[in-house]
């Protein structure tokens, strides 16, 4: 079996009603990015932060995944598919994928502010500023804010470099480091990178499929089935 890599962005989820940093003009649920998505917001304001995230799991809890998350769940039919995903969702988990890297984190676990220790898997329940994790930490959530290390990035290269097949779907390719992701793949592998708006340009061969993630996957998979 080939191996297929899928690597999502914040485009896969927003057919989902959830909504996206980009098209929102620098704003996120209203907030400044900066506030809500940096550690040095959590070093600034740690509860309205908390809050923050409380209510996107709130929110999380009633979307649902759609036709992009299944059709990269039935692609495992013909082939060994890594989904790589920079959103914190549980769309795909709830799609049914069963290898799934978490670049930024997940929205419904929390951890210890010392060293994002202690993971705690909480659903879509709040906490509340000042809530202590088992080492005695303040609990916070579990997210790769603006700022910090992405411990699962030698993960999803190990991935890239191995893929047979990359398909890049609802990210812009604008933030770093996962948008490097795409120059590990070799030279000779194809790469799909689906989006209805213009992608940065990129310096190597790539199909473009411009349409919105649940058309474009579906294109896509007739198309890979098709080769086969």
């Amino acid at each position: 079996m080939k191996n297929l890599v899928i690597l999502s962005g914040a485009g896969i989820s927003a057919e989902s009603g959830i909504s996206t940093f980009r098209d929102s003009n620098g704003l996120w649920e209203n907030y400044n990015v900066e506030d809500v998505a940096s550690i040095e917001g959590w070093y600034r304001n740690p509860k309205l932060m908390i809050d923050f995230y409380n209510e996107r799991r709130s929110q999380l809890e009633h979307c649902q995944p759609n036709k992009a998350h299944l059709i990269a769940k039935e692609l495992e039919q013909y082939f060994n598919v890594t989904v790589i995903t920079q959103n914190v969702d549980n769309l795909h988990e709830r799609a049914g994928s069963s290898k799934i890297i978490h670049l930024h984190g997940e929205l419904t676990k929390v951890c210890s502010e010392n060293g994002k220790k202690c993971v705690e898997d909480i659903g879509y329940k709040p906490i509340t500023y000042g809530d202590r994790a088992a080492d005695g930490g303040l609990l916070r959530p579990f997210i790769v804010w603006f700022g910090e290390a992405v411990p699962m990035m030698d993960a999803a290269v190990e991935a890239v470099s191995q893929a047979d097949i990359l398909v890049v779907v609802g990210t812009s390719l604008n933030v770093y480091p996962a948008a490097g992701l795409l120059y590990y793949a070799t030279s000779g592998t194809p790469v799909y990178v689906i989006d209805p708006k213009e992608v940065q340009p990129i310096s190597r061969y790539v199909e473009f499929i411009k349409e919105k993630a649940t058309v474009g996957m579906q294109i896509l998979k007739e198309k890979l089935l098709a080769d086969k």
